[in-house]
């Protein structure tokens, strides 16, 4: 008889027996794994726009018409003199032919241009400066950037990352729904517990405090556990990734947002189940 009283009062209110502890831990866990993925995704996202922007961005070509020895030495000495300008080197032709043999075919009868590759020292850098710098030496010679491209990769990424923050916003949406859910069923199941509590003496912050408390136990455990079934997948994902992002350990994982993720779904299972608690005790008569 020790043991059962010792239990009532821990547990005055029975919500061990109330809220179903399986039926909550999976359905949290379930949308912590893919909170987990969207994060990962939006991190990720971002660390390729990055690298887009540092790398790509700084990349620009000088196309010289005409390249005989004397125009790429010219034009390359314009370029390597220019403090703008990282390092520039002149693109094989045997190479260029390569790139260009699934548009030309086997045709050797096509004037190619010369074409130099160059890397920005700054960012900041103006590429049509350097073009008119160039092009004033190398009279014909063009300059491309390629901030264009990298503009709409970016604004790809930040796409990316924008549905990975609304798809976050969504499970927890889903996920406050569904604590409500479990919630009032627990209130329902023990309302002549809740009352008799109530009646003697004890007040809604108190009441709305054991169920809280439980919830929020209930939701970080799940979480914590979606979270961990999420890193073997996304531990895959960065070596697949590798080669774009330039990251392959376990160490580029988004740690800090995996961490967080149990305590953000303690905290809205805590305040899900307050709110909840709260209006269906005003409600009583």
């Amino acid at each position: 008889m020790a043991e059962p009283r010792r239990r009532l009062a821990r547990d005055p209110l029975g919500l061990r027996k109330a809220l179903a502890d399986r039926l909550l831990l999976g359905l949290v866990a379930a949308m912590a794994l893919l909170a987990a993925l969207a994060l990962a995704g939006r991190d990720g996202a971002d660390r390729l726009a990055q690298r887009w922007r540092e790398g790509a961005q700084a990349a620009v070509t000088v196309q010289v018409p005409q390249p005989d020895p004397a125009r790429m030495a010219k034009a390359l000495a314009v370029l390597r003199d220019l403090p703008e300008v990282a390092a520039a080197e002149a693109v094989d032709p045997a190479r260029m032919a390569e790139l260009l043999r699934p548009w030309l075919g086997g045709a050797h009868n096509v004037p190619l241009p010369g074409v130099i590759e160059i890397h920005l020292a700054n960012l900041s850098a103006d590429p049509v400066l350097i073009g008119d710098r160039v092009a004033a030496e190398v009279p014909g010679a063009v300059t491309e950037a390629h901030g264009v491209w990298v503009a709409h990769l970016v604004a790809l990424a930040g796409a990316v990352q924008g549905v990975a923050l609304a798809v976050v916003a969504l499970v927890a949406g889903v996920a406050a729904a569904v604590v409500g859910v479990a919630v009032r069923a627990g209130l329902s199941a023990r309302r002549d517990a809740v009352l008799v509590l109530h009646g003697l003496g004890a007040t809604d912050s108190e009441v709305a405090g054991r169920f809280a408390a439980r919830v929020a136990w209930l939701a970080g455990l799940g979480a914590a556990i979606g979270t961990v079934a999420a890193v073997p997948a996304l531990a895959g994902l960065v070596r697949m990734a590798g080669p774009l992002a330039g990251e392959t350990s376990w160490t580029s994982l988004p740690w800090f947002d995996l961490a967080v993720l149990p305590v953000a779904a303690a905290a809205v299972g805590w305040l899900t189940t307050q709110g909840t608690v709260r209006r269906w005790l005003r409600r009583l008569p």
